[in-house]
């Protein structure tokens, strides 16, 4: 009974489409429980940094309900975000349009992007492929492949985008992350098919069907409400992926790999990534903020993600520390002095 905590995941999709339904300024709802309500609670409730013995880890690596929490999202992402589009073709209120497109981003981010980021580390085709699929709407399908072969091999050193640096402040980050990210996935796409020998236009070519399938599902939305609600759809997806961006810029900030005396970095440890212990984060994340455990060992499941004692502290869960980050001084304040301490 007690893993039926993680249904907690299913609550700012459950909000959102409680919020855009009732209109007006009920459409902003997600933003105030993702902001305003979950931060609040994460101070009063303590970290909880459990521990699991190797045969409760056995045993929820291989329950079948962690899973099913996950692919439900396919069709509970893909119907919220044609339910906004389908009121923002309605809605005439300036004000309720802004609330559908932050609240429908938010939701984009936690239960699309970050769900596609856990099926991605699978080994099964099925569940890469519900990967990709959810990242299309937010129009980040290269995030599979810059991830998972660029950013696990180079976090933490000046080669990885989406590690953000020592004193970079959030809106530089953006610009850094999101270019290199792309570039980096065409480059290691170019690699795979050299190495493979096969040509640019080879059905192993993923990026060149990212690139067409988004393009087509950029399509059915203006043939199906016009140029308008396409343009809100796009307005989504960049909101959804900063917000992804934003999470990769708390989740390494100023932490680095060393280098030994033939210019090589150390191999990938849990103290390269800051942890997070606050439960309600946790639960809504899919165990996303217990991210030192997941970069040492990337197939582990997200329900048998573990705290460990010498990972870097985030002084405050998700949430907060996003709204943190998008003041640079205030985090630079908050921040430096740990990330001096950590690496030194």
């Amino acid at each position: 009974m007690s893993d039926l905590k993680y249904l907690m995941s299913y609550t700012i999709a459950i909000v959102t489409i409680v919020g855009i339904l009732l209109g007006g300024g009920y459409t902003y709802m997600t933003v105030i429980y993702a902001f305003v309500f979950i931060p609040a609670l994460e101070m009063l409730l303590k970290e909880s940094n459990e521990e699991m013995s190797d045969e409760v880890k056995k045993n929820r690596s291989m329950d079948i309900f962690f899973d099913i929490l996950l692919y439900l999202n396919i069709p509970l992402v893909f119907s919220i975000f044609f339910l906004s589009l389908n009121l923002l073709l309605y809605s005439s209120s300036s004000f309720e349009i802004v609330g559908i497109i932050a609240s429908t981003s938010i939701m984009m981010a936690t239960n699309g992007i970050n769900v596609a980021h856990e099926l991605g580390h699978r080994k099964s085709f099925f569940s890469r492929t519900c990967s990709k699929l959810l990242l299309m709407p937010s129009q980040y399908m290269h995030f599979y492949i810059e991830h998972n072969f660029g950013h696990h091999v180079n976090v933490g050193t000046d080669e990885d985008p989406a590690t953000a640096k020592y004193k970079q402040s959030l809106y530089s980050f953006w610009i850094t992350s999101v270019i290199g990210q792309y570039i980096g996935a065409w480059k290691l796409q170019l690699k795979l098919l050299k190495i493979s020998k096969y040509k640019f236009f080879s059905i192993k070519n993923d990026m060149m069907f990212y690139v067409i399938f988004q393009l087509m599902f950029i399509y059915l939305i203006y043939f199906n409400y016009g140029i308008t609600v396409t343009i809100y759809s796009l307005i989504i997806s960049v909101i959804s992926f900063l917000f992804l961006e934003t999470i990769n810029y708390i989740e390494h900030y100023g932490l680095s790999r060393k280098k030994d005396k033939n210019g090589r970095y150390e191999r990938v440890k849990t103290i390269h990534s800051w942890n997070s212990n606050h439960v309600v984060g946790r639960l809504v994340l899919y165990e996303l903020t217990r991210h030192s455990d997941h970069h040492f060992i990337s197939s582990k499941k997200y329900q048998v993600l573990e705290s460990i004692d010498e990972s870097p502290q985030l002084p405050y869960g998700y949430p907060t520390s996003i709204l943190l980050s998008m003041v640079p001084p205030l985090w630079f304040k908050i921040m430096n002095p740990r990330v001096e301490s950590y690496q030194n």
